[in-house]
């Protein structure tokens, strides 16, 4: 294992929303208006640890991550589910920072929810930066999220024995098995629940399935990115969720999205590195382009 940078868990608390309580982390302090970070559909909020160390390094402004409804330490937390609830819970985080109006960063799923908040609240988001996500690509007829997500959604049905076997099983994550390292570690570890020799991922499972299910046809979830009244840039990375070559996205796929939005590939990333890996740093530095 290594380790780039300190690890910091930063500070926790909690968000009033409906239905209860959503947890939330911030790294950084001063004046800075905070960025707002939204991660994955199976992810949680410390997949930005990295990204807000990096941030810190560059002298730029604190960034806040919630774990979302039914993820992380809100797994608690289920209905109301989907895309749009994620968007006006992100709006209550900022009314809970006395934020106005700020930059909005998006992971994977995050990225659509991120559009639609700006949609849907166009006074509140001043930039997007989305890292893999947010453009939605045509899937075949009676396409469902178990079928995109496979492994993952198996995931959420297994047990583990305790935080060790938990973390062998990513470990051997096609994603994961050359880039194993603290920021990976610590955000492994916050998903898991429970007690041995039972434990389990935090997230919950119908929730997942309907925001996957809202990526995959809402017409309002992927409408949003031809529809924002803000700048916004896309990150895609060349390898997908296992790895795999091409990713979610290519040239040719990324043919229909708007020329508003700028893009960038980032060539040696899988869907998930540029948050755990040094990209972490080029992902900190394009938020810092957007909130100048």
């Amino acid at each position: 294992m290594t380790e780039d940078l300190s690890w910091n868990a930063g500070d926790e608390y909690s968000v009033p929303v409906p239905g209860g309580e959503l947890a939330v982390t911030r790294w950084g302090e001063g004046p800075a208006t905070p960025v707002l970070a939204v991660h994955g559909i199976t992810a949680n909020g410390h997949a930005f640890a990295r990204v807000a160390a990096e941030l810190s390094r560059l002298g730029g402004p604190p960034l806040i991550a919630p774990d979302l409804r039914g993820r992380g330490h809100s797994g608690h937390l289920t209905g109301p589910h989907g895309l749009a609830a994620h968007a006006d819970d992100m709006i209550a985080v900022l009314d809970s920072h006395g934020v106005r109006r700020t930059v909005l960063v998006g992971h994977s799923m995050g990225a659509f929810v991120s559009c639609l908040a700006a949609v849907r609240h166009p006074d509140r988001v001043a930039g997007l930066l989305l890292v893999d996500g947010g453009y939605g690509l045509p899937v075949p007829p009676g396409t469902d999220i178990e079928a995109v997500l496979g492994p993952a959604m198996a995931r959420l049905r297994m047990t583990f024995e305790g935080p060790d076997h938990y973390r062998e099983f990513w470990r051997r994550h096609p994603a994961f098995t050359k880039g194993w390292n603290t920021w990976v570690d610590h955000y492994v570890l916050r998903d898991l629940v429970g007690e041995p020799p039972a434990m389990r991922s935090a997230c919950d499972e119908d929730s997942v399935r309907t925001d996957g299910e809202q990526v995959i046809s809402d017409p309002e979830a992927l409408g949003a990115v031809h529809d924002l009244p803000c700048p916004a840039r896309l990150l895609w990375t060349a390898r997908g969720l296992m790895d795999e070559s091409p990713g979610l996205y290519t040239p040719e796929r990324l043919a229909g999205l708007p020329e508003k939005v700028d893009v960038v590939e980032l060539p040696d990333d899988n869907h998930y590195s540029p948050l755990f890996s040094s990209t972490a740093a080029l992902v900190a530095e394009q938020i810092h382009t957007l909130v100048q």
